[in-house]
């Protein structure tokens, strides 16, 4: 048996930078009772939790929880790179729509530390070991570290495949800033042009400057799930439908002569999303509003394609034609996403959702997508996991 399951309530705070911010706890806590507040439940109606994080013990989701309450109910740790809020998230929801429960939580954080990511244990074999050994092979000469190599390494593929130019990821990044402007909990808020991106310091020549990359942060949000009997029960909202969600993984082919663009989960975006179009019996021209995962202005041109917006080889004149923004076909990351929040590894897919979710209320403000019915979220994880997740405005 499956029911309907509804996005009752949301809750998110405002991002900062690595040092900047409280405990991991506090933050998660404060998501959490933004939540709890926004649906209208009781800490105590809530019968299990989804704690997504990255950087942190074991049963770290427990220690922010009990800042709320202390029920006795299952919570579970999830860890699953830079898709581990969504993939919380699907935990939830797949426990709802199940019918093994009625309410559930899913709330994520992330206490970062300034400066690239990388891995906290050097005496086993690295998580992502044969995806940098094919890297090394595809371009032995990049000098870059981990995700800048990877993905600004499938920007650089895109370009020689297809001539892409650096102007039209530059243009993706101050699109970001334009819509981050209109967006509070956006961490930058300051409009560029592409011309400033351009002149911003280069990471890599020819291939990335440092604007075109989001920075770490520290943050936390969290949502609500729940059944249409429990919403009817307790007199929630229900407007707001989960439609479809998948959470796929990379699949046999992919160590099978790569290209850069596939190490970096492009064939993960495509059957997600396929997947999901399916169960909630749209396409990619039903969608108003999109928050995808743009930890890299590349990533989110190549996530265009991916997602079925255009062909492959097309997302530099979905670009230009101004299809991703307001006035065009879809309005993506009206949040200013992770270029202009940054990513907070285990809160981004959370966050994305709180976005989603007040867009389709109507609740967005300034940054409203106008007439908003049909939404999807994109939370990517190398690695790999990609979580993508379709909302219908509902009665």
């Amino acid at each position: 048996m499956t029911q309907n399951v509804y996005v009752a309530g949301v809750g998110m705070i405002p991002f900062a930078k690595p040092g900047a911010s409280a405990h991991y706890d506090e933050m998660g806590a404060k998501a959490i009772s933004a939540a709890l507040e926004d649906a209208g439940v009781a800490f105590g109606d809530v019968q299990q939790a989804y704690a997504g994080y990255v950087y942190g013990d074991s049963t770290c989701g427990q220690t922010a929880l009990y800042r709320v309450g202390m029920t006795g109910i299952p919570v579970v740790n999830v860890n699953n790179n830079c898709a581990t809020g969504s993939s919380a998230l699907f935990l939830a929801h797949q426990a709802v729509k199940s019918g093994m429960v009625d309410c559930a939580l899913a709330f994520g954080f992330e206490e970062m530390q300034p400066g690239a990511l990388k891995s906290n244990w050097d005496d086993r074999p690295r998580a992502m070991e044969k995806f940098i050994a094919i890297a090394d092979d595809l371009i032995p000469d990049a000098g870059q570290p981990g995700a800048i190599r990877m993905f600004a390494g499938a920007g650089q593929a895109h370009m020689k495949m297809y001539g892409t130019t650096l102007e039209t990821f530059a243009k993706i990044r101050a699109k970001a800033s334009q819509h981050a402007a209109r967006n509070p909990l956006a961490i930058f808020r300051k409009v560029v042009t592409p011309e400033d991106v351009l002149a911003a310091p280069v990471v890599w020549e020819g291939v990335l400057t440092r604007l075109m990359a989001c920075p770490p942060t520290c943050g936390a949000a969290a949502a609500i799930v729940v059944s249409e009997a429990f919403a009817r029960r307790h007199g929630l909202r229900t407007d707001v439908l989960i439609a479809g969600q998948a959470l796929t993984t990379d699949g046999p082919g992919l160590f099978d002569k790569p290209t850069m663009i596939d190490l970096v989960g492009f064939g993960m975006t495509q059957s997600a999303s396929q997947r999901v179009y399916e169960q909630a019996g749209i396409g990619p021209d039903d969608i108003d509003v999109i928050e995808l995962h743009d930890c890299f202005a590349q990533n989110e041109l190549l996530t265009y394609e991916g997602l079925g917006l255009c062909k492959q080889g097309e997302g530099a004149k979905l670009v230009e034609d101004g299809d991703n923004t307001y006035g065009g076909r879809w309005v993506v990351n009206p949040s200013g996403g992770l270029l202009s929040k940054g990513h907070p590894l285990g809160a981004t897919g959370l966050a994305q959702c709180y976005e989603l979710v007040h867009q389709l209320r109507g609740t967005a403000g300034e940054r409203q997508v106008q007439g908003a019915k049909v939404a999807l979220q994109h939370n990517l994880g190398l690695g790999g996991a990609c979580v993508v997740t379709a909302y219908k405005k509902a009665a």
